[in-house]
């Protein structure tokens, strides 16, 4: 059965009696392309169906006949339902020409009234010795076609007319002197044949440079996940470095700021510490003014004052630091223009 699987639907791989051959060479049932979506597409290749209708045309009669010649092998080696056509009794022999299972009887009358006929019937047994192909090959014929002429439908085509491109019988040809000469009908099926085999040769040489360009579109491919792999790589490894430049960089600025506030923390100190004591002055000298208007003799005043004038004089010229417009420290400026620069 592995031999014969490309007679099956390519979309179900499902034997059906509706066989369709796509332009696109795909062989497909009517329920799979029915349930096709998009409509129209071979849902295989996805090429166009050019009908009108979305579903091919063209019958594949090649595979259709060969699961019926198949299924009438497959009868014969199972030995299920061989009875003769004729008489219903148990059939011994086939005849691949009337497509019949005869008894020895019916055997006996079908070679007396058609010796003259090219039928050749077989037994049942030698045929259940044969392979499958044995048996297509047995049953493979070539002058069943049927002459297009409706009164000559029982005439045998053996001639072909190549002016009309379609089969004859004897009598057409006859009759038709206008499209003389004509050829075999042999003749004509091998040349097709072997015009079919031309074109399959050429597509085979054309096959392979599109082989290699599909090996080369892969290996593209391929060295494109590579250069994307790495390249994510390196903004990791990149962005990681950063991460820890940054990292670096916050512990020096913190360090930074730290150095600038215990520097801005001394000088504001030492400034606290300067007004601080002016104040204590100027309340002393206060005070001590204020004590000697009160309690202080003239001979007190006397010895005194300049002392005291001087002091006071000393203070008068002390000038108190501006709020507000102090330099921030050198630190600050540094780390303020490293924060810029990142």
């Amino acid at each position: 059965e592995d031999d014969f699987q490309f007679i099956l639907c390519e979309g179900c791989q499902q034997e059906s009696p509706d066989l369709k051959l796509l332009t696109c060479l795909h062989t497909l049932c009517l329920n799979c392309l029915s349930k096709n979506k998009p409509i129209g597409h071979c849902p295989l290749c996805r090429t166009a169906i050019p009908q009108a209708s979305d579903i091919a045309d063209m019958d594949n009669l090649l595979f259709t006949n060969l699961q019926a010649r198949l299924k009438i092998y497959k009868m014969i080696i199972d030995g299920v339902d061989l009875f003769c056509d004729n008489c219903k009794k148990a059939g011994e022999f086939w005849c691949s020409e009337c497509e019949e299972f005869l008894c020895t009887k019916c055997f006996e009358a079908h070679q007396r009234y058609l010796k003259r006929e090219s039928h050749e019937a077989k037994r049942v047994m030698d045929i259940r010795a044969e392979s499958a192909k044995d048996f297509l090959e047995d049953t493979r014929r070539t002058g069943d076609l049927s002459c297009p002429n409706p009164t000559h439908k029982s005439q045998t085509v053996s001639i072909y007319c190549k002016k009309c491109c379609k089969p004859l019988c004897c009598i057409c040809a006859l009759l038709d002197s206008q499209h003389a000469p004509f050829c075999d009908i042999r003749s004509e099926t091998r040349r097709r044949q072997e015009e079919l085999g031309t074109i399959s040769q050429e597509l085979k040489e054309k096959r392979s440079s599109f082989e290699a360009t599909y090996t080369v579109l892969q290996d593209e491919a391929a060295r494109l996940e590579q250069v994307q792999r790495e390249m994510r790589e390196l903004i990791r490894q990149r962005v990681e470095e950063l991460v820890r430049l940054i990292h670096r960089e916050e512990e020096e600025l913190l360090g930074l700021v730290e150095a600038g506030q215990e520097q801005g923390r001394r000088e504001l100190e030492r400034e606290l510490q300067r007004v601080e004591r002016a104040l204590q002055r100027m309340e002393a000298g206060e005070r001590l003014v204020e004590k000697m208007n009160l309690y202080a003799t003239e001979q007190e005043v006397m010895d005194m004052q300049p002392f005291i004038k001087d002091s006071l004089e000393e203070l008068q010229r002390l000038q108190p630091p501006a709020a507000g417009d102090r330099t921030q420290p050198r630190e600050f400026a540094e780390c303020r223009a490293r924060l810029q620069g990142l």
